[in-house]
């Protein structure tokens, strides 16, 4: 079986030359490099690779922010795009945003990061966290998408470029529909699926609607999808950042764990550390030229 290693640098910080590279020559049975970016993407066809080469090639570099990566060389251009939002898609957590407003953000963002940890179970973590915002305006939602929420660099790259490339693309969140619809517009995610918080008289009742949608919701939205569109579980690729990810990461045929929970990318094979979401163009053998960025 044939593999790839790929290595990715910060498009900020693009520090990939023939020194890093020589870094890797002397451990890797590898034939010639492809750039994919000049010094932000390079890969390299291995015929044999496992896990200790990768532990190898990572300390290799650990003193450089580098992604360092080892993937199958077949059916790496996937068809399905399935991502968590929160941390992932967007830069911030909606639900802590919205705390803000209602001068909890201290309470409730411990809560968010414990159950992102999956120190939590989510369910009971989302009731608790919703409860507190009960009786905020439902105006407040729109000063928070309008004034806090920004997307994550690469994210509509990303998206509009598997697109046009062919992929369905569905944006899956723990957090709330208000947000999901709305990030989903600003990047082309053609499907979303999220928790609807509930309301009366304008404002928060302190509650969301049954049954939550968590870990088994993701993992689940990823099977369905794939198979209405008649998409093989190989060629699907997950994102997320929180343990409520790691079923959707573990069941797609390109988990990534993308600037993710350190329990998060422990368990993941694939791991995004420094790259922008781009890089996950990249793991996908697309060239810079390829990218859609308009």
């Amino acid at each position: 079986m044939a593999y790839v290693l790929s290595i990715i640098a910060d498009p900020a910080a693009p520090i990939i030359n023939a020194d890093v590279k020589s870094r890797f020559n002397a451990l890797t049975p590898g034939d010639g490099w492809l750039d994919l970016s000049p010094s932000i993407a390079s890969e390299l066809s291995l015929q044999e690779a496992d896990q200790t080469l990768l532990t190898s090639l990572r300390d290799a570099a650990k003193d450089l922010p580098l992604d360092i990566n080892i993937l199958p060389a077949e059916h790496r251009r996937k068809r399905l795009l399935i991502a968590d939002m929160d941390s992932t898609i967007i830069e911030q957590e909606c639900i802590d945003e919205l705390a803000d407003f209602a001068g909890k953000r201290a309470e409730i963002s411990a809560i968010t990061e414990r159950a992102m940890h999956g120190e939590l179970d989510f369910e009971q973590a989302l009731e608790e966290r919703v409860a507190m915002l009960k009786g905020l305006s439902l105006s407040v939602l729109a000063q928070t998408f309008e004034k806090r929420i920004s997307l994550m660099p690469g994210a509509r790259t990303l998206v509009q470029t598997m697109r046009k490339n062919g992929a369905y693309t569905m944006l899956v969140s723990g957090g709330f529909t208000y947000f999901a619809e709305r990030v989903a517009e600003a990047t082309g995610f053609q499907m979303t699926q999220a928790n609807l918080l509930l309301a009366e008289n304008d404002h928060l009742t302190g509650a969301v609607s049954k049954p939550i949608l968590g870990r088994s919701a993701k993992q689940e939205a990823l099977e369905r999808v794939a198979s209405a569109k008649s998409i093989d579980l190989k060629d699907t690729l997950a994102v997320g950042d929180g343990a409520n990810d790691l079923s959707m990461l573990d069941k797609a045929g390109l988990g990534v764990a993308y600037h993710a929970k350190p329990a998060v990318a422990e368990a993941a094979d694939i791991r995004i550390d420094h790259g922008d979401l781009t890089a996950l163009l990249y793991l996908q053998g697309y060239a810079q030229a390829d990218f859609i960025t308009e």
